[in-house]
């Protein structure tokens, strides 16, 4: 495995949230337990072995988003322990790095609210997926330890949690080519039509981010883009509506939390 997490342990790992220590509560790690079996008892009344799982890691309502953060959820076998892979930030770094982990360790991140959001593949590029998940050196075949919050989507300079999902599920449903890095998986990306989110942000949103954060980077942006405050980044939301317009057989639903 790529990196384990502890089950009762806050990591200094992050996908965007506050990056700090905080002592896990009981709350929370309930919330977070209740949150897995709840996705993995629906994964398994609706036969799925493999999907695309979003979680609400952060309020992102101002920008027209609510699934901040995404990873594969997945198991080996009808038998075997449901797993997520994942890419994650270095707390105080500009590196990531990619973690297999358990269903309940991906909700302990400070969650904004536990609702999830469940894309299921079809059967081919699930087949294809399952193929890929378990192999680390397959895995990071698309994995950029170079990490920025906001990295552009058809720039190899950076990536963030989602860019990397969304190019491994590039590798996994292209059927005209093999795509064996990140150039190609980006180039396969637009040839295929994938639009990112935009997000207006201010000037002083911009260089606050990269004076004071080591996670946040604009240069890999267009010029023309980043000095008009036009940030293109890769969100859980374009990768849904880029899925579901092609027309595969990609299904989607929500998981709500529990009032």
């Amino acid at each position: 495995m790529l990196a384990l997490l502890g089950l009762l342990a806050v990591p200094h790992v992050q996908a965007g949230q506050r990056c700090e220590d905080t002592a896990l509560t009981p709350a929370t790690l309930q919330s977070a337990m209740s949150t897995a079996q709840r996705v993995t008892a629906e994964l398994d009344r609706r036969g799925i072995q493999v999907a695309v799982l979003g979680r609400v890691g952060q309020d992102l309502s101002k920008y027209g988003l609510k699934y901040s953060h995404a990873g594969f959820v997945y198991r080996e076998s009808p038998a075997a322990p449901w797993q997520i892979a994942h890419l994650l930030n270095t707390c105080g770094t500009s590196n990531s790095d990619l973690w297999y982990e358990g269903v309940g360790n991906f909700f302990l991140d400070d969650m904004f609210s536990y609702d999830a959001l469940v894309i299921v593949p079809p059967p081919a590029t699930a087949q294809a997926l399952l193929a890929r998940l378990p192999q680390g050196n397959v895995l990071r075949s698309m994995h950029d330890k170079d990490y920025s919050l906001v990295a552009y989507p058809f720039s190899t300079r950076y990536q963030n949690s989602n860019t990397w999902v969304l190019e491994t599920l590039a590798a996994a449903s292209a059927r005209d080519a093999t795509l064996g890095n990140r150039e190609q998986a980006q180039a396969w990306l637009k040839m295929a039509g994938y639009q990112p989110s935009e997000m207006e942000l201010g000037t002083f949103t911009r260089l606050g981010g990269r004076m004071f954060k080591a996670n946040v980077a604009f240069n890999d942006h267009p010029n023309e883009l980043r000095y008009a405050g036009r940030i293109r980044t890769v969100t859980v939301e374009s990768i849904k509506r880029f899925l579901m317009s092609r027309n595969e057989g990609w299904t989607v639903f929500e998981i709500p939390a529990r009032p």
